[in-house]
């Protein structure tokens, strides 16, 4: 195995999984301490934003990485874990594409001043859909792991 490939692999996915960590865990509670909405999501847009800016790229290394690193474990008994850890970095990265999603939507909402609009947008972000994240990355992070110990 190419040791690169195996280093940029799990770089991304402490990239990844750090990031929504550090938003979920630290700037999520102190953005709920700004009372004015209009601040308050402002801010929330624009840490999204550079959240996903960075991490994106990130995702896809990750995914090239992962099908790099399956090939070479095709036909091996443990090819069927594999599939099963990518698949979860799979459904982390469509998860990640709604929110992505959900966030451009809540920026021209809030471009528009609707801002009960863009609020109900961002809800889910940090109730289900970066937690979800963060549990399938720690999954998807202790698979590998016991993966690379075979």
């Amino acid at each position: 195995m190419n040791f690169m490939v195996v280093f940029l692999h799990v770089l991304s996915a402490i990239v990844w999984v750090g990031g929504m960590v550090a938003i979920r865990l630290a700037v999520h509670p102190s953005l709920l301490k700004i009372s004015d909405d209009t601040v308050r999501i402002g801010r929330t847009l624009e840490i999204l934003k550079r959240l996903f800016v960075v991490v994106v790229p990130f995702v896809v290394i990750l995914l090239v990485t992962a099908i790099l690193m399956a090939l070479e474990l095709k036909g091996s008994t443990l090819y069927s874990l594999v599939l099963f850890k990518e698949g979860i970095w799979t459904i982390m990265a469509i998860n990640l594409g709604y929110m992505v999603y959900a966030r451009s939507k809540a920026q021209s909402a809030f471009v528009a001043n609707d801002l009960m609009r863009a609020k109900k947008l961002l809800a889910p972000l940090p109730k289900y859909l970066l937690p979800l994240n963060i549990l399938l990355g720690i999954v998807g992070l202790w698979m590998g792991v016991t993966l690379r110990g075979f």
